[in-house]
């Protein structure tokens, strides 16, 4: 019978396609991780791995028991949490994945009264990209992901929590009139600035505009929203700016804002969690204090 631990070392050797980073993440040395995962070998009568000079490839039947034994993890997760947590709400640990997009802009608004509301929660960050997120949402590593909908995974439920519209940032000037609207026609691919790849926001922006991966884009891709803002200040490009950021981002003189004509670009932003957990009564009580931050924010600019 195989065992839970060797799932896990299985599913980092998946994840990582290289024996010495998964052996790293699971604290034990490479020769011990290779054994077992021989031993997983032995076990299912097949082999899970392909193993080259310089490369590790999954078989066809190895991605396939990494993609449940993945799920099998999440239920393990879920089951501790079942055990653990009782009818108080918000009480132990909560491990909580945000987008960068997201993580700056409403973490500041909400953990203050995550602390006078819930002083019990031990409230535990990951702030990432969406696809590592998801990745450690379905293998239980977290509990709950604050993300841009729709999450197109099964297995996954979602909560929309709020719409953040998208304005076009650009650098203040006589060029500028901010009281015409924008719409996506006017972006020059060469002078969109973006995220790099990976990044949510950098996808959408590019199905807003129509621009296609393949068109003459700038090859500039930024790892922050205010790395790319400074851009922008300097007359280097424009960028589609989600209206939640504009308080911390859009602060220099030098950035005009001008809204899009309908329909106006927007995400969605909620909550993600296994459709398996049962927390639900948590991430409810969690998502209610986000929408209610963001709103008191909203009523007060």
């Amino acid at each position: 019978m195989i065992t839970l631990r060797q799932l896990r070392y299985f599913e980092a050797v998946a994840r990582h396609l290289h024996f010495g980073r998964a052996a790293d993440e699971c604290g034990i040395s490479q020769p011990a991780l290779s054994q077992q995962i021989r031993e997983m070998e032995a076990i299912l009568g097949l082999p899970l791995v392909e193993r080259g000079a310089r490369r590790v490839a999954l078989t066809a039947k190895g991605t396939e028991i990494a993609r449940r034994g993945l799920k099998i993890l999440g239920d393990v997760r879920d089951l501790t949490d079942f055990a653990r947590h009782g009818a108080s709400v918000l009480s132990g640990m909560l491990k909580l994945g945000v987008i960068p997009s997201v993580a700056p802009y409403v973490l500041p608004r909400v953990l203050p009264r995550v602390q006078q509301t819930y002083p019990t929660l031990e409230l535990q960050l990951r702030e990432t990209r969406t696809d590592q997120l998801v990745d450690e949402l379905l293998q239980g590593q977290l509990d709950l992901v604050l993300m841009a909908l729709p999450t197109g995974e099964p297995g996954l439920d979602s909560r929309k929590l709020f719409e953040d519209r998208f304005l076009l940032a650009s650098r203040a000037g006589a060029a500028v009139d901010e009281t015409r609207l924008a719409t996506p026609d006017q972006i020059e691919p060469e002078r969109l600035l973006l995220l790099e790849d990976g990044h949510c926001l950098r996808d959408q922006a590019l199905r807003y505009c129509g621009i296609a991966r393949t068109e003459r884009m700038n090859g500039f891709g930024a790892a922050s929203l205010s790395t790319i803002m400074q851009m922008v200040a300097n007359g280097y490009g424009v960028t589609l700016l989600p209206e939640m950021c504009v308080e911390v981002e859009a602060r220099d003189a030098r950035i005009a804002l001008t809204r899009f004509a309908a329909p106006e670009p927007s995400r969605e932003i909620g909550l993600v969690w296994r459709s398996s957990s049962p927390r639900r009564h948590d991430f409810d009580a969690f998502g209610d204090m986000l929408v209610a931050a963001i709103g008191e924010t909203r009523s007060a600019s």
